[in-house]
C-alpha cells in the first residue's frame, strides 16, 4: 500500500498519493486547504487516505509542521 508493487499500481500507492500533495503545496498551507485542494484527485479518495499520506510525507521528511501550516520539509 505504501508503494507500487504487480498489484498495487502507482495511483493507488501512498507514494503516488504523496506525489500529488507535494504537487498541490506550492507555499504553506493548513492541512484543510491542502484536503480542499486535494479531495477530488483520483489519487487521493477519502480523508483517511489523505491523513495517511500525508503521515506518510512526514516520516520520510518531506513536509513539516511549521505554526499550524503544512511546509515542505528539507530533504538530505
Amino acid at each position: 500500500m505504501i508503494l507500487p508493487t504487480k498489484h498495487i499500481p502507482l495511483d493507488r500507492s501512498l507514494l503516488g498519493a504523496g506525489a500529488v500533495l507535494l504537487l498541490l503545496l506550492e507555499a504553506p498551507v493548513t492541512p484543510t486547504a491542502i484536503w480542499d485542494r486535494a479531495k477530488h484527485a483520483p489519487e487521493i479518495g477519502t480523508y483517511g487516505r489523505f491523513v495517511l499520506t500525508l503521515d506518510f510525507l512526514y516520516a520520510v521528511g518531506a513536509i513539516d509542521m511549521l505554526d499550524g501550516l503544512v511546509v515542505k520539509g528539507e530533504l538530505p
